[in-house]
């Protein structure tokens, strides 16, 4: 199996300072530059994917283009430089977006899916149709939303459709 991990949302807004910042940033942002790194000795491909909102539909509350924001946090992005970079307007990665032909490039049969809001983002790409072909896992560890509750929530939603593993564990 060729592994990819997605690494998506981890934005500045996110953020204490950042437009809408969620709950356990600091673990969520320790766990997942770890991960990248784990991914990168083992010659793990890791793909950034990121959220601009689409101006069409007017401003947006967080991640407009041209604000500090919409940013990938700078742990992250040193963490991973040369990581391809996907941009996004939809929770589902996969829509509207190059993943799949980065994917591809990649060879990738099984996706690592980490990042911010878990029940949004997280899940709906682990989730998406265009993942159907893919091994799919959720790490919980790298993952987080508005509260622990909330995330909770979703991992025990979505443990029924795909495993859910810690980051030390997957990779």
């Amino acid at each position: 199996m060729s592994k990819v991990l997605l690494v998506i949302d981890v934005q500045n807004d996110y953020f204490p300072g950042g437009a809408f910042p969620l709950w356990n940033t600091e673990a969520t942002l320790r766990n997942t530059e770890r991960a990248i790194r784990q991914a990168t000795e083992k010659g793990v491909p890791v793909i950034h994917i990121q959220h601009v909102a689409n101006p069409a539909n007017g401003i947006s509350p967080f991640f407009n283009e041209g604000t500090a924001g919409v940013e990938i946090h700078p742990v992250i992005r040193a963490a991973a430089p040369d990581a391809p970079i996907v941009v996004k307007c939809f929770a589902d990665s996969f829509v509207d977006t190059p993943l799949e032909e980065t994917l591809t490039r990649f060879g990738a049969t099984e996706l690592l899916v980490c990042g911010m809001m878990t029940q949004n983002c997280v899940t709906h790409t682990a989730i998406s149709k265009a993942a159907e072909k893919y091994r799919v896992t959720i790490l919980p560890d790298c993952c987080t939303t508005v509260s622990e509750l909330l995330h909770l929530i979703a991992l025990h939603a979505v443990s029924t459709r795909l495993p859910l593993v810690p980051s030390t564990e997957a990779i």
